[in-house]
Parts: C-alpha cells; structure tokens; sequence
C-alpha cells in the first residue's frame, strides 16, 4: 500500500507539472507576451519532436535506417487538409485521416522493405518519400506542384502540447512494454532474436507503422499553422533534418531526440538569414558527433523518475 501510495503521488506530481507547463504556455500565448515570432519558434519545437520521437522509434530502438520521414508526414498534412478544406470536415477528423494515412503508407511500404536492411532499406524509404512529392505533384485535386493554400489554422498551443505528450506517452510506453524489447533485441541482434523464436518481421513492421503515424500527426499540425503546404515541402532535406536531431541526440534515447529536436529547431530559427551556413553547421554537428561521441548526447539514457528523483534529492 506504502508502493502504490508513493507511485500515485509522483503520477499526481507529474500531471501536475504537464498541467502546470501548458497553462503557462496558454498564458504567454493569450496575453501576447510570446511574440508571433516565439510563437513559431514553439510551435516548430514541438513538431519536430513528434517527428524526432517517432524516428528514433525506427532508426534508434529497431535498428533501422528509414530516410522517407518526410514522405510520412507529407500524407498527414494532405490527408488531413482534403479532410477540412476540401470535405468541411472537423479537424480531429483530419488528424485521424492523418495519422490512419500516414500509418496505412508505413504498413505497405513497411511489409515489402523491412525484409531489407542497412543500405539497401535506407534507398527503398529513400524512394518511397520521393514517389510521394512526385505523385504528390500530379494530382490536380490537391494543387499540384504549387499546393494548397489557404489552409484553416487550427492547429493551437491546446492541439500542439497534447499531441507532444500523447506522442511521448505512447512511444515511452511501447518501448518499456513486452513489445519494445522485442524491438530493441531486434536492433542488439536480429539473427539471435529470430533464434529465440521473435518473428523480426513483424516487430520491425509495428514500429515502422506507429512511427509512420506519428508523423502524419506532425503532418496535420504543421499544414494547419503555416497555410499553405506544397510537395516541395516534404524533400529528402527534411528527412535529413529530422535525421540529424535523432542522430544528435542519441539512438535509442527519447530524452535526446527531445533535447536534439530543440537545439536544431532553435539553431535554425537563429540561422534562418543564412541557409547555407546552416547546412555547413549540420554537416558539422554530424562529424564532430560522430568522431567524439558516436552515441550522441545522450547515448541511450533517459532522463526518467529516478533521475528527477536523485536530482531533487542532491539539491535539497
């Protein structure tokens, strides 16, 4: 009773403090303190680690080297603006078209590719974002090559903290249940996880499709804040992009992959005058990372209860 009693408490003290953040952010928002430019700045922190977490969920914890995120997120911003703009429908109905899309596009590119590995399944998702952007620009119905526009704002700081927590729930959760230690023994060793009677397969195709669907969801948000959305938007860069933080913050670790998509997302809002440095620097962070910490930030450590815990402990 004393346990559960202590687990309650932290579950209500974490609560809390969501609770306590999203208000605050409301507050900033609604009284016009957090300028529209900060506003921006926000709003891409907090796509980019859906984005962030839902690719380390396929490069970090399976092992598998994915390059067509962007493709994934292109068919949930698509889906979902068809949805509202085109049919009149409510916006959760576009964020469920969205992320039923874009994890429908992830389970019939996953099933054929994920027999695949290394090199040889990075081309095929490579290829699958550009059939994407490339069909994506042939079809009349949503713009063609120059998109659709004029796109109603739904997306609010209520819509963008949700989906954020909702999405750090759900993979923090996968990954501590039965089903993500078959993912992980997937990506330590995939022959003696097959040995041991794990259908691989299978494992690496549930991974491919939640994190598919939790870049459609990132998809919905960011058509539905910026306007306008456009094949053009959803190239290989973006993939790489979100490559980078996962990369930076360390494969196999959630806690990184947040860290890393809110240092890149404020790096690029600072070098935003200057895109070409911006590539340089990327491509810079990548070497030295690789060289003096190949783990990245934070190799596969967390940040989680215990930490917070012992942190507390040493301050008081």
């Amino acid at each position: 009773m004393q346990g559960s009693g202590k687990i309650g408490g932290r579950l209500i003290a974490e609560v809390a403090a969501v609770a306590a953040l999203f208000m605050l952010g409301q507050f900033l928002i609604s009284t016009g303190m957090l300028e529209q430019y900060y506003q921006i700045i926000l709003t891409s922190m907090c796509i980019n680690i859906i984005l962030a977490v839902s690719l380390s969920l396929i490069n970090g914890f399976t092992g598998q080297l994915s390059l067509g995120h962007a493709g994934f997120m292109a068919v949930g911003a698509y889906a979902s603006v068809v949805m509202t703009n085109r049919l009149d429908l409510p916006f959760i109905i576009g964020i469920l078209a969205a992320c039923l899309g874009a994890a429908l596009a992830g389970f019939i590119i996953g099933v054929p590719t994920l027999r695949l590995k290394g090199d040889y399944l990075a081309i095929a998702t490579l290829g699958f974002g550009e059939i994407i952007r490339v069909v994506l620009q042939n079809i009349d119905y949503v713009g063609g090559p120059s998109g659709i526009m004029g796109i109603e704002k739904y997306t609010t700081w209520a819509w963008l903290f949700a989906s954020t927590i909702l999405t750090l729930v759900v993979i923090v959760n996968l990954i501590n249940s039965s089903y993500g230690r078959a993912i992980i023994s997937v990506r330590e060793d995939e022959v003696a996880a097959e040995l041991m009677g794990i259908n691989t397969t299978r494992y690496k195709v549930i991974a491919f499709v939640v994190g598919a669907m939790f870049a459609g969801l990132a998809g919905a948000l960011y058509a539905h804040y910026f306007y306008i959305i456009k094949p053009e938007s959803f190239t290989f860069m973006k993939s790489f992009d979100i490559l980078v933080m996962v990369v930076l913050g360390g494969l196999g670790s959630t806690t990184g992959a947040v860290i890393a998509a809110i240092f890149v997302t404020a790096l690029t809002a600072f070098l935003q005058s200057f895109p070409a440095i911006r590539m340089i620097l990327y491509a810079l962070i990548l070497i030295i990372v690789m060289i003096y910490r190949p783990q990245g930030l934070m190799g596969n450590k967390e940040i989680g209860r215990k930490t917070l815990a012992r942190l507390w402990g040493g301050k008081r």
